[in-house]
């Protein structure tokens, strides 16, 4: 029990701490004030002067090391901290203030003129009498700047006006900074009228956007903090304001259209940053007229310019980031007196503070991107593409009701070259920089594929620390729009267009390298679909082999596929997808390991530089190096074998182990799978005509698996067979249509298997068809004799090739002919 006691009364206690560090802001700042100015002496504080201005602040950290306050320039003071003061011939300020009613304070703090109006008021006896008052004193600047009607109306009225004028400064109870939390909201002494309270990080407290310059100066019935504006009376709250200001017109249509203006009547601490009519006259008329018939635009618009906490302009001594009721954010900050938003200086008038919130008229209108079309999202580091975009008249493809995702390569991906390309080839350029679809950078995956409005398809490449499109990296900056995303890119994307076999058949560079691929039977896994990362030694990586070691090393197959395979690794590495200087360990095919990092934006393959990289493949990336790869860890046993290793590789010293041998590596490490797929089939008009002959082989079946526009083919032993393809299923009348066209081709064989008719009525072909796998792509008819095969395309089904499962025994049927039905399974 005494436990539980002890846990309880230590949560108390921390609770009660962290409640009072959050309302204690400009206690804390007073603090570090003292200590900046500790040698000065006792109860001294070291304050800020802003340059040219009587303004001064117990300033932040940041501000003290920046030595500016709003981006100017400020002088350091010392100063009395509140409540102390000097005495002659001693250092620092090593006396109290002395305590005196409110009124007395008022001298004490030196806001003489509020204690003369409290004078000539009659509001004297009250501030010198019995009593617990907050007393907010306007400072005497603050009565000089105060609009000069308003003062004379005050001082030709002192019994009725200037008195309650005085009493709407006051709080019938003391209140210390500590007690004023901010969003609080204070009851004044006049008319029960609203003191609205903020306490800001940095120290600031305002009241009603008032900052308090000098607070806690304890008196005997009270506590005055002195501000540095005289308060007015707030009654109306921020939609008040808009529904009668005139100057507020467009934006109170806006608020209108998209059911903002209603929010701003609620209680709450808004902040609203208001355009003026003049603002939204500036925009574009399309751009206006667009969002404004546009409720999600329109709503978006009004919501951008709302912060949901009130930010008063004295509080503001550096930019900050806020959050506005749309969802993106904002910066606000200074410039000397001026507010800024973003960083432009647009307030005409700051802090006309209502019930629920302060306004900021400003002179520009906030468009978020949101609002905005995703040719708008590009900005200056994207003009080159956005420009291009539009004279090449693919902007006016982007509908504003479509869905699109914008690829933007920065300016410096355009060479010279690029921009004096033909028109049309750099227009098929752009349109593989546009995808079809809105793709957000949360929703993108390793192996994704993109299509493009040109019809290409982009392949996504995750990594730890990048995300990849094809040969291309993103850097930061991705932005959301109205109709689709808008990601930046630090290259132009090449879409792959060859396997990694042709762009080395292709490339003289690379033909000794791609002879001994061939040589060692591994130029069918450069073929065929995959993801492989291949490091490619140019024909300089093999100066000084001759024949004759060309021939050991094809003779010795293990030997040449443990170096090859050492080249190879599974997966796609694009080398701007690697955090820089950070070394990437790869494990290759062969088992070794390959250590990759970049640095200075050069590839390192095994401390090798990459002289050319990420080449992109249908199947892969190539990068290129110019010295053969060798895995320091793997021993020769051969002296043929190793002096012709060091004749092409010097950068290591290669173990010899006598009579040590290459493990074998048999092809079995890549696998080829099918992709299932819907697409309905689409059966041509045209009249089947011969394309093949085949004549039939004694001796086992073959099987093979077949690309599109190829034929199965099987070898048939004693008699004819028909050979189909079965299609993915669409429907009843694709059925119809198949079986029609089946019968058609039957009708073409001109010679019978004895007792074996039955095989062409229709319920037996409508069963073979649902037997058949979904891959095949041909209709194939054998006739007996010299044969015929009779090919119909059905439709051209997307592959990745797969093994074959083993056919069914062979079965007889009556008259003692052999039948067999060939068909390709899944694995």
């Amino acid at each position: 029990m005494k436990i539980f006691f002890l846990f309880t009364f230590s949560i108390f206690l921390l609770s009660a701490f962290e409640q009072a560090a959050t309302s204690a802001h400009y206690d804390k700042i007073l603090t570090h004030s003292r200590i900046r100015a500790r040698d000065q002496g006792p109860n001294v504080c070291a304050l800020q002067q802003v340059m040219g201005t009587k303004k001064k602040y117990f300033s932040t950290c940041r501000n003290w090391y920046q030595g500016a306050i709003c981006g100017k320039k400020a002088t350091v003071l010392y100063e009395c901290c509140p409540g102390y003061m000097k005495m002659d011939g001693m250092r620092g300020c090593p006396a109290v203030a002395p305590i005196d009613h409110v009124y007395g304070t008022l001298g004490i703090v030196g806001a003489t003129s509020t204690q003369q109006y409290s004078d000539i008021s009659k509001l004297r006896e009250e501030i010198e009498g019995r009593g617990s008052f907050t007393f907010f004193a306007p400072s005497n600047e603050a009565w000089e700047q105060l609009n000069s009607e308003i003062h004379r109306n005050l001082v030709d009225n002192v019994n009725i006006e200037l008195y309650n004028a005085l009493h709407h400064h006051m709080v019938n109870k003391r209140m210390l900074t500590k007690d004023l939390k901010n969003g609080m909201t204070l009851v004044s002494m006049y008319n029960d009228q609203k003191l609205l309270i903020n306490h800001y990080p940095n120290g600031v407290v305002t009241v009603n956007c008032a900052r308090v310059i000098h607070g806690n100066q304890i008196a005997t019935n009270g506590v005055v903090h002195v501000i540095d504006r005289v308060l007015t009376a707030v009654g109306n709250t921020i939609q008040d304001f808009i529904e009668v200001e005139d100057d507020l017109s467009s934006l109170r249509a806006a608020a209108i259209t998209s059911d903002v203006l209603d929010i701003l009547g609620r209680p709450g601490h808004y902040t609203l940053f208001a355009p003026t009519n003049e603002a939204f006259e500036r925009l574009p008329r399309g751009v206006l007229e667009r969002i404004m018939g546009d409720k999600v635009a329109s709503e978006a618009l009004v919501k951008f310019h709302i912060l949901n906490t009130l930010q008063c302009s004295e509080a503001i001594t550096g930019g900050a980031v806020y959050e506005t009721l749309e969802g993106n954010t904002v910066e606000v900050g200074c410039d000397g007196e001026s507010l800024t938003v973003n960083g432009v200086k647009m307030v005409k008038r700051k802090d006309i503070v209502t019930n629920n919130g302060v306004i900021h008229l400003i002179d520009e209108v906030l468009i978020p991107d949101s609002a905005k079309q995703v040719i708008e999202l590009g900005g200056a580091q994207q003009t080159t593409f956005t420009d291009l975009v539009a004279q090449l008249g693919l902007a006016s493809s982007l509908r504003p009701e479509g869905q699109y995702t914008l690829l933007a390569p920065l300016n410096g991906a355009f060479s010279d070259d690029t921009l004096r390309m033909d028109q049309r080839l750099l227009k098929t350029i752009l349109q593989n920089h546009i995808i079809k679809v809105k793709v957000g950078l949360n929703e993108l995956y390793n192996g994704q594929e993109l299509e493009t409005i040109g019809g290409k398809l982009l392949r996504v490449f995750v990594y730890r620390t990048a995300v990849c499109i094809e040969n291309s990296c993103m850097v930061r900056g991705s932005k959301e729009g109205r109709n689709g995303f808008i990601h930046i890119f630090r290259q132009i994307i090449n879409p792959a267009e060859k396997t990694l076999h042709e762009m080395l058949r292709n490339d003289k560079r690379f033909s000794v390298f791609l002879s001994l691929v061939k040589a060692a039977d591994l130029d069918d896994v450069l073929s065929r679909p995959g993801e492989w990362t291949l490091f490619v030694p140019t024909n300089d990586a093999f100066k000084g082999l001759t024949d004759d070691d060309k021939d050991i090393l094809i003779r010795d197959k293990n030997a040449l596929r443990n170096i090859l395979l050492y080249h190879l690794t599974q997966g796609v590495f694009i080398g701007s997808g690697f955090e820089p200087g950070v070394t990437n360990i790869l494990k290759t095919i062969q088992g070794g390991k390959l250590y990759l990092k970049t640095v200075n934006d050069t590839l390192l393959v095994n401390e090798l530089k990459s002289r050319e990289s990420d080449l992109m493949a249908t199947n892969g990336v190539i990068h290129v190096i110019d010295k053969l790869l060798y895995p320091a860890d793997l021993p020769v046993g051969n002296d043929q074998l190793l002096t012709i290793l060091k004749k092409l590789i010097k950068y290591i010293q290669i173990k010899f182990v006598r009579d040590s041998t290459f493990k074998e590596i048999p092809l079995t490490f890549y696998k080829i799978n099918i992709i299932e797929s819907n697409v309905q089939p689409i059966i041509r008009k045209e009249d089947p005509s011969i394309t093949q002959l085949t004549k039939l082989i004694e001796g086992e079946p073959e099987f093979k698996i077949v690309r599109e526009g190829e034929t199965i083919t099987k070898v048939i032993h004693g008699g004819p067979e028909i050979k189909y393809t079965r299609i993915t299923a669409g429907g009843s009348d694709n059925e119809e249509k198949l079986k029609k066209l089946l019968e058609e081709e039957v009708t073409k064989v001109t010679k019978f298997i004895e007792g074996d008719g039955h095989l062409l009525e229709d319920e037996e072909i409508k069963r073979l068809l649902q037997g058949a796998g979904t891959e095949y792509t041909k209709v194939t008819k054998v006739i007996e004799g010299e044969p015929q095969i009779i090919e119909r395309e059905i439709k051209k089904v997307h592959l990745e090739e797969a093994p074959v499962r083993k056919v069914q025994p062979t079965r007889r049927t009556q008259g003692g002919t052999a039948r067999r039905r060939t068909r390709l399974a899944y694995p």
